[in-house]
């Protein structure tokens, strides 16, 4: 297995290597010196004031993406001692060898998924995150195409390398297609300034649909590509102060000659889920389903390229109407809740001791109106979430899992960076009797975003918390994770997705022949221990990364210990994945009093800035 010669976690990337891309395994000796990370601002104001200069915390200034900044040929491969805590190479005699904890070679791989940069968090809350300017501004590329809901294009083209912005053939790719529309409007006039961009309308069959997949595709001219999937719209607000996540695939090289090409996306015997050859293919067929007048240059240009190296699932969802009882999920591509049913239901997860139950936490930045009773929420989405792999008796769990849904209350907006600002990206509505019904019902799932607040009892106050470094940068990002037991150590299977808490996004229920009705387009990744098995034995777990991708020298201490405490006594390799965390843990369950943001409802409090709110869209 390669190893990573240098890696660059400081707030710019410009100098990442070009092959070794985000999920690259690094063979580690590990550091055992304590983490130094500085504690969490208690407030917007004191965040400001321990910022660092305008150089280091403000969202990547395009100036200084200069190509001449950069080696285009990639550095040799070669070994390095890499210091999880700080995040870059050491000298041999500064790291402690892991042999010194298990004589077998140990394997700790970075987290798979990235937290992006925020303006006005200090560098100790940003380590390891990434800025649009490190995904666009390399000098390489030359092709670009961009789907999202919202775009700001002169901010999208200000991140591409000055030295080739006018020479990258970039395609945006939206839902917006009524003429009136606010954003198409923009984006066609912005357009017009930029003759190497093409605009492109989604069809939007269903009128309570959107066009909501975050993806890019990006080819380059050293014959490599990249698939991007993420949370932010392209509007500068989403890149700023708002928690948001990326996946980046590795540099994906051309296919060998040799090699068989996919030529249907229906094939007899699809790959196996996980695997790179099936990711491709289901990324074939999401893009096919915007018909081949707008995506099939596209789709015919991915053809060509390896997939082999990654190592995640894609579950997306396009505007359509699947059938449970005539399609054969063995052979055919599923959308929205049924697609995530089938990718999970491949995933074995850990058995928990009797009187225990995974926690499966649901972090979404909006929530639409799901009915006045739960049966949607509990009998279609969480059942589905509750889903586990039958090959493996030993995975199948004890007890129902326990579910948890993250949502800001209104203290936590009005004390996030942008205050109330940020409260126009994130939706619930509260003020109707249904809404208040349907609050009703979710309320024992509830549980803070920041989990900072004056309602936080004294047992909480005292309960020693992991922090994310992400309480005042208010939540876009979306995510679903499986932890496998009450302490939240170890995870069963993340997803990171543009797809919110909706039946839009999801399907709807089954009905009574059997359909389910998916209106809007969205796309994420799942990703589990298992994908990181390289075959050579022992055990493979995933862990919360928290303010940096890998995990602690405390998390992974605790993992080899257990490596050595088998029945046998036998030392065994371990490999130790870690997933970046956006929140902390414990979780903050929702008080009597508290109830979730209402974008929609104005309020008189002030925020941190001093201002009020008026309600979204009011003004």
């Amino acid at each position: 297995m390669d190893t990573c010669k240098e890696v660059d976690t400081e707030p710019s990337r410009k100098k990442r290597r070009l092959d070794a891309p985000m999920g690259h395994i690094i063979t580690a000796p590990l550091s055992v010196h304590a983490a130094n990370v500085a504690q969490f601002p208690a407030s917007p104001a004191k965040a400001e004031e321990a910022s660092p200069t305008a150089s280091t915390a403000v969202i990547d200034n395009p100036a200084t993406l200069l190509s001449l900044d950069r080696s285009i040929s990639p550095p040799k491969n070669g070994g390095s001692r890499y210091d999880f805590n700080a995040g870059k190479s050491l000298d041999v005699a500064a790291a402690a060898p892991v042999e010194e904890i298990i004589d077998n070679e140990s394997t700790v791989i970075p987290s798979p998924v990235q937290l992006t940069r925020i303006a006005d968090l200090n560098a100790s809350n940003n380590v390891d995150t990434i800025g649009l300017g490190e995904i666009l501004g390399d000098p390489l590329i030359k092709e670009c195409w961009q789907f999202n809901y919202l775009f700001n294009v002169d901010f999208l083209m200000d991140h591409f390398d000055e030295d080739v912005r006018s020479l990258v053939q970039v395609k945006i790719v939206h839902g917006s297609w009524k003429r009136e529309d606010s954003n198409k409007i923009r984006i066609d006039e912005a357009a017009k300034r930029y003759p190497n961009l093409q605009v492109i309308t989604a069809y939007m069959p269903e009128v309570f649909g959107t066009h909501h997949s975050k993806m890019m595709i990006l080819f380059r001219h050293d014959d490599l590509a990249q698939v991007v999937i993420h949370t932010a719209n392209i509007i500068p607000g989403d890149w700023g102060n708002m928690c948001q996540a990326v996946w980046r695939s590795p540099l994906l090289p051309f296919m060998p000659i040799t090699q068989t090409q996919p030529s249907s996306s229906n094939s007899p015997a699809l790959p196996s889920l996980g695997c790179g050859a099936r990711f491709k293919l289901d990324l074939l067929a999401y893009l096919r389903t915007y018909g081949q007048a707008k995506t099939g240059p596209l789709t015919k240009k991915l053809q060509d390229y390896d997939f082999s190296s990654v190592r995640a699932a894609l579950v997306a969802s396009t505007p359509s109407k699947l059938n449970l009882r005539s399609l054969n999920p063995d052979t055919e591509h599923l959308w929205g809740w049924p697609g995530l049913r089938k990718v999970l239901g491949n995933i074995p997860v850990t058995p928990v001791a009797e009187g225990e139950r995974s926690n499966i936490v649901v972090q979404v930045s909006s929530v639409a109106s799901l009915g006045q009773n739960d049966k949607w929420l509990v009998s279609t989405l969480l059942d589905t979430l509750a889903t586990s792999s039958s090959n493996h008796a030993t995975s199948e769990p004890k007890s129902k899992p326990k579910f948890s849904i993250i949502f800001p209350t209104a203290d936590e907006i009005r004390r996030s960076l942008d205050g109330y600002s940020s409260g126009s990206s994130i939706h619930m509505k509260t003020e109707s009797a249904a809404q208040a019904k349907q609050v009703t019902y979710m309320r024992p799932m509830l549980c803070h975003w920041a989990g900072d607040g004056e309602q936080i009892t004294v047992t909480q106050s005292t309960t020693p918390v992991r922090e994310a470094g992400r309480r005042r940068a208010a939540p876009h990002i979306k995510t679903y994770i499986r932890f496998t037991d009450s302490s939240m150590t170890s995870i069963d299977w993340a997803m990171v997705t543009s797809a919110n808490l909706s039946t839009q996004a999801w399907g709807s229920a089954a009905n009574a022949s059997g359909e389910v009705r998916i209106c809007s387009y969205e796309i994420g990744v799942v990703v589990w221990p298992g994908l990181f098995d390289d075959g050579g034995g022992g055990s493979v777990d995933m862990v919360p990364a928290f303010k940096q991708d890998t995990p602690s020298m405390d998390q992974l201490s605790d993992v080899i210990k257990d490596a050595l405490d088998d029945s046998e006594r036998q030392r065994r390799r371990k490999t130790v994945i870690g997933f970046r965390m956006p929140y902390d843990l414990p979780l903050v369950p929702y008080g009597k009093d508290d109830l979730p943001w209402c974008a929609t409802s104005p309020c008189s409090e002030l925020d941190w800035m001093g201002r009020t709110w008026p309600g979204f869209g009011q003004g």
